[in-house]
């Protein structure tokens, strides 16, 4: 693995949106670790790549400069922080991701719509099962933030839910 491939993984890893790789390649071993999200008020410390070479005590440290937040930025955080009342509810699979149990069915949950704990208010169907996900808060649907039918990771926020 010679310098060009470390470069391309790095920008890949960053396009992924991981904050964390290691991986070990013909006894190379190469961790790269960055910051979720820059939010304003964030440190300015470089983002580290570290490569550890066999046979070498010394790691080569790559540093990469900060992120620069533009004002379009911080229009984005300054919604954000209107809403950090809201919950999202995330999913607790990998799978593809339904509104209702079947298509001439209406939705399990809409914009608008009070959920209760322990409602159902999707599926996640994940290895041709489809789970019945439930709600494990009250509130009121402000967001829907996934498309009907489409890949979801684990963890990925699918609602949000006003709690008040």
């Amino acid at each position: 693995m010679d310098l060009k491939d470390i470069q391309e993984l790095i920008k890949f890893v960053a396009k992924s949106g991981a904050t964390e790789v290691d991986l070990e390649i013909d006894n190379i071993k190469i961790s790269i670790k960055s910051p979720a999200k820059r939010r304003r008020g964030d440190s300015d410390e470089p983002i580290n790549i570290i490569q550890q070479v066999p046979g070498q005590n010394i790691p080569i440290v790559t540093h990469h400069a900060p992120q620069i937040i533009t004002d379009q930025d911080t229009e984005k955080l300054d919604t954000v922080k209107d809403d950090e009342h809201l919950i999202e509810v995330r999913s607790s699979m990998i799978g593809t991701f339904y509104r209702s149990s079947s298509p001439e069915k209406p939705p399990f949950a809409n914009v608008g719509d009070q959920i209760n704990e322990g409602e159902v208010i999707c599926i996640i169907e994940a290895m041709k099962l489809f789970n019945e996900i439930e709600s494990e808060i009250s509130g009121k649907i402000v967001k829907v933030l996934v498309d009907d039918a489409s890949p979801i990771e684990f963890d990925q926020p699918l609602f949000l839910v006003d709690p008040s």
